[in-house]
């Protein structure tokens, strides 16, 4: 585990480590946990859903993938974080299913900065209207976004400079984090003003 210790030492104060470990069977993130590491992200509910109740209750499970309005109830009892809600029916889905647990559920915004069609998100120009709902059980915590799978950059960086734009000029007092960095590109997120990056090949090896 000398890549997690290292890439604790790296990271600066202020900035969240998510362990990505999809597909990782529960001893490699138990192993994680007996290191001090608390926050783990799942792209999968089925997934999610089985890893849950087998590792230690203090874990703040992320949820970082496409996360469809049918599968929030799922997750609803115990998530601590949802990274892509890419739209107001989402949004609402989520608020509904925390008003369920008596829960407030957090969750940020996702945003399209990429040059890529498949990533998801909200485009710019849809964010301030998303922004003008407000649902007492689904709280916004900030903004994420995913950079162009490139090797160039400049683009990146460029991409990942837009996005804490938006997250400085609609910025509410309780937000508080800017999802945006993973394996690849973290370094370039974190000087843009990433508060939260998501890793896992470094942390786990390739799938």
């Amino acid at each position: 585990m000398d890549a997690f210790r290292a890439l604790r030492a790296e990271l600066p104060a202020g900035v969240t480590l998510v362990a990505v470990s999809k597909t990782k069977p529960v001893e490699d993130i138990q192993a994680l946990y007996d290191l001090g590491q608390r926050d783990f992200g799942e792209n999968y509910v089925q997934e999610l859903l089985e890893k849950q109740p087998l590792l230690p209750g203090d874990i703040r499970w992320h949820f970082i993938g496409h996360l469809q309005s049918n599968k929030v109830k799922y997750i609803a009892p115990f998530v601590y974080l949802i990274h892509g809600v890419d739209s107001l029916s989402l949004l609402k889905e989520i608020h509904k299913q925390g008003a369920k647990h008596d829960r407030v559920i957090d969750c940020l915004l996702q945003v399209h900065i990429a040059a890529e069609e498949t990533k998801f998100g909200f485009d710019r120009d849809e964010l301030a209207p998303a922004l003008d709902h407000a649902f007492a059980n689904a709280r916004l915590r900030g903004l994420m976004g995913m950079a162009s799978n490139s090797l160039d950059r400049m683009l990146v960086r460029e991409e990942f400079l837009g996005l804490a734009e938006l997250y400085r000029q609609y910025r509410r007092p309780d937000w508080d984090t800017l999802s945006m960095g993973m394996s690849a590109d973290y370094g370039i997120a974190v000087e843009c003003g990433s508060t939260m990056v998501r890793i896992g090949s470094l942390l786990f090896g390739s799938r």
